[in-house]
């Protein structure tokens, strides 16, 4: 047996599970934990300028490698200002663990009265797949595995630990084995294998299909699956899309691309759900992303085959021909197996049908960057991007109708470069998702694409960015107001009222946290202001100045956004399965 402090066990239980970052802002009862983590060099510390930006930065490293991460909150406010940022790990997908800290039990759980006093167990409980309080320092080692295995294991997701102060402070006797359990020894590191049947029927349907689609999820890539995705693809040589949390699977200059990120991808993305003969899709929940007037795209006549690691998701938004719980990499393996032993149907007719209204759409966002008003199209920036941006970039999609440009205009290659926020929709998040991605990769360039009033949330963040050297560039595409918000309250009610950004010069403020700021006006001055950007090796901002135009994607996301719950309820054609179901 040995003795260390709470604080101590719990960095320890870290390392196992190779914890690369913690996120969080210094605080009286958090100390004897900071002590400990400024001890372990395996484990690395930013101090972030608000709370909220800790939770973003960790779903940015999990979104990015897969790897979890820390974020910490003092007691009190400090564990309130999570749930601001709390929401994208947990609508994401992502894994991550918060670690708050509290009053002495003596006095909280319930509470009596202390100075901010908070039932931190139960506010992040809603937002975390699992939430505990630590009511003796000795179950440390158990409660930590408990926290690990529900955040990593299946759906992924955030989990909480409440770890009030005499716990991180006391000390407390521990079995040295404790420390040497492997997560491998505690918990699930593979996801389940579909049945052989069910791979053999899916084999079957797909190798019959006359309009087959392929649909890429967040799960693929959680799964570290696109290598084989792309794989299968290419046996199948069928038209395909990633979702908003698969971008970059099927790659934008891929022969079976047909748009990104599902109904904000363009017009072959709503052509290919209505005729396809059968989908398969992998990790993907189908959540409103891929929806049309309320409910899911796969309203047409097609079999769905649905590959999901969480069973709760097969079916949950739209019936299937055949649901498989899996592990999307494994699935997929067996997949290609199955399929390389079977004759498939000539659908190059089909593919070249969508390709044909791809690259009409296309055409529609090349005239639109054409545009030489005034004021800067936000095409004309955006395409301009998609040219200057270095190919190895990493890029966030911040803002509301900004990232509906830079999904369509930047390339996308390979998953885990560009990074969207679907699940919360979360404005603000592309500053912390960048400077964590800097700080993953310090040696490729960063870039958060975002709107104004996005970038607004959390622009106290540059200083973080300033202060810990991660040169990362923020690229505003200013159009001085909440654009759609204020489009929305013009076309409805013939007003416009709390919609205005006017009078902001974003460049000056990023000089006055010590970092490099230029305010962009023409297409002609995005390169030589990039250069400049780079060259100086400070964060920066460039505030380019655009005027709001709509995307002509608008209408599929007001439909998407249509009242009513999900249709397809009945089982209508999924249910016709193959034969022997």
């Amino acid at each position: 047996m040995i003795q260390m402090t709470g604080a101590e066990a719990l960095t320890r239980l870290l390392v196992l599970e190779a914890v690369p970052f913690v996120f969080g802002i210094a605080g009286g009862k958090l100390n004897p934990l900071l002590h400990a983590i400024s001890q372990e060099p395996s484990i690395r510390y930013l101090g972030v300028r608000h709370e909220a930006a800790g939770p973003l930065m960790g779903a940015a490293i999990a979104a990015a490698s897969g790897r979890i991460c820390v974020a910490l909150g003092e007691m009190g406010p400090g564990s309130a200002n999570l749930v601001g940022g709390l929401g994208t790990a947990f609508n994401n997908n992502l894994p991550l663990l918060l670690i708050t800290s509290n009053n002495h039990l003596a006095a909280s759980y319930p509470n009596r009265g202390m100075f901010m006093d908070l039932d931190t167990h139960a506010l992040l409980k809603p937002l975390t797949k699992w939430s505990a309080v630590v009511h003796d320092g000795r179950r440390l080692p158990d409660l930590v595995r408990d926290a690990f295995r529900h955040a990593l294991t299946g759906r992924k997701g955030p989990v909480h630990l409440d770890v009030p102060q005499e716990i991180l402070g006391g000390r407390f006797e521990f079995d040295e084995a404790v420390f040497s359990l492997l997560p491998e020894q505690y918990r699930s590191v593979e996801g389940p294998r579909a049945p052989a049947g069910q791979i053999a029927r899916a084999a079957d349907v797909l190798a019959a299909a006359q309009r087959p689609l392929l649909v890429a999820g967040g799960g693929v890539v959680s799964a570290n699956g696109g290598d084989l995705f792309r794989q299968l693809l290419a046996h199948i040589k069928a038209p395909a899309l990633a979702t908003q949390m698969g971008i970059g699977t099927v790659p934008s200059n891929s022969p079976y691309f047909i748009g990104h990120g599902g109904i904000i991808g363009g017009d072959a993305v709503q052509t290919a759900f209505k005729q396809a003969d059968v989908i398969l899709a992998v990790g993907c929940r189908f959540s409103s992303w891929l929806w049309d007037d309320g409910g899911a795209l796969t309203k047409g006549d097609a079999q769905l085959i649905n590959i999901n690691i969480d069973p709760m998701s097969l079916g949950a938004n739209t019936p299937h021909a055949l649901g498989i719980w899996a592990d999307a990499a494994s699935a997929l393996k067996d997949l290609i197996d199955a399929i390389a032993s079977r004759t498939m149907a000539d659908t190059s007719g089909w593919l070249t049908h969508l390709r044909g209204i791809h690259a009409g759409y296309q055409s529609k966002l090349a005239d639109m960057s054409k545009d030489e008003g005034a004021i800067m199209h936000p095409a004309r920036l955006g395409t301009a991007l998609g040219r200057l941006l270095p190919q190895d970039a990493l890029i966030a999609y911040d803002g509301g109708h900004t990232s509906f440009w830079s999904n369509d205009l930047t390339p996308a290659t390979v998953e885990r470069t560009r990074f969207h926020e679907p699940g919360m929709c979360q404005l603000g998040f592309g500053t912390p998702y960048a400077v964590a991605l800097k700080l993953l990769h310090p040696d490729r360039p960063v870039f958060n694409i975002c709107g104004d009033g996005a970038f607004g949330f959390t622009l106290s963040e540059l200083d973080t960015a300033r202060r810990y050297g991660l040169p990362i560039i923020n690229i505003i595409h200013n159009n001085a107001s909440w654009g759609v918000i204020k489009m929305g309250q013009r076309k409805s009610f013939d007003f416009s009222f709390g919609a205005d950004l006017e009078g902001t010069d974003y460049a000056e403020i990023a000089r006055g946290f010590g970092c490099h700021g230029e305010v962009v006006t023409q297409e002609e001055e995005i390169g030589p202001a990039l250069e400049r950007a780079i060259t100086s090796g400070l964060p920066a901002v460039l505030d380019c100045r655009v005027r709001f135009e709509a995307h002509p994607s608008m209408p599929y996301f007001a439909r998407m956004n249509a009242y009513g719950y999900p249709k397809g309820a009945s089982a209508g054609p999924h249910a016709a399965l193959v034969k022997g179901a």
